[in-house]
């Protein structure tokens, strides 16, 4: 990948990482389906709203409409309801090692299914090793909670499952010629119209208390934020560096977060935390190859 693409994962990777905050902050308020109707519905208006100010409406043809129910079912309406309920269930911490499994499934999904994103050795070595960066940097112990809550754990990693297909059923908006804005609106649309109303009917929302203002802001912030601008940013990274690399981003989201509570809020970095860092990196540098090409040439120019 390019460095203003691993630019653009990065952002992407601290837009995603506050929506684990958002959901806990959420949950104390709202049912589990009412939370992620409001997350997908009002993205999808705010994005509507951007794209009728800049006079380009979301393609509304066949293919189209066939294209964001999909991708609405896949990567919104199944796996974020999968790990909201996971995260009733288990902490935010475990939640987010077994999300990192998402590029694990990517890669054997891509080889599977595709021709030009086959499985290599040094793109398998690379995402074993940001997998042990995860669990290094989130800490070993929040593995202690392991077949605890077995239902809560497989509910996170089938939500991985489905982001690893999703990433490559959303290849198909850039040969439609969807832009991005238009592709992130259309899946959030098609994903708030299933899921609306099975929380009518099981959750009745109309009945809960009035929610606190502080509920309100995460609901926002995980909507806007997490939803709205992250999925731009996914559409165009998907566009560019294919499916298995956008996929990379659950590996940087852990870090992210942490360097953000460090810088912020006053957290100290514990010594494991900047090792599985270090081990992240170097399973990214694996993966995108150009180090390893570049020590190989010093090599060779050497001998």
């Amino acid at each position: 990948m390019t460095g203003g693409q691993w630019g653009l994962l990065l952002l992407l990777s601290v837009l995603w990482g506050g929506s684990f905050f958002f959901v806990e902050v959420g949950l104390a308020a709202f049912p589990l389906l009412t939370l992620v109707v409001l997350r997908v519905g009002l993205a999808a208006l705010a994005l509507h709203l951007v794209l009728r100010l800049q006079g380009r409406p979301p393609p509304a043809h066949r293919r189209a409409l066939a294209a964001y129910l999909g991708m609405g079912l896949l990567n919104n309406a199944l796996p974020f309801s999968l790990i909201v309920w996971g995260q009733t269930q288990i902490t935010g911490g475990l939640a987010s090692i077994l999300n990192a499994t998402t590029p694990l499934f990517g890669v054997l999904v891509a080889h599977r299914l595709t021709r030009d994103e086959r499985l290599r050795p040094h793109r398998l070595a690379g995402v074993a090793a940001g997998f042990l960066g995860v669990v290094l940097v989130v800490g070993p112990e929040a593995l202690g909670g392991l077949d605890a809550h077995l239902l809560g754990e497989l509910a996170v990693l089938a939500a991985s499952l489905c982001y690893a297909f999703a990433s490559l059923f959303g290849r198909r908006f850039h040969r439609l010629g969807i832009a991005p804005a238009a592709a992130a609106a259309g899946q959030v649309s098609a994903s708030a119209l299933l899921l609306a109303p099975l929380a009518l009917v099981l959750e009745r929302p109309w009945t809960l208390p009035a929610p606190p203002a502080t509920a309100w802001a995460a609901v926002a912030g995980l909507a806007l934020l997490s939803t709205a601008l992250a999925f731009i940013l996914y559409f165009r990274i998907l566009a560019s560096a294919g499916a298995t690399n956008i996929l990379l981003v659950t590996f940087l989201i852990p870090v992210t977060a942490i360097l953000l509570g460090a810088a912020f809020l006053g957290e100290a970095l514990a010594p494991h935390q900047l090792a599985g860092m270090a081990v992240i990196a170097a399973g990214l540098a694996v993966m995108d190859g150009r180090l390893l090409a570049r020590l190989r040439a010093a090599a060779a120019g050497g001998a």
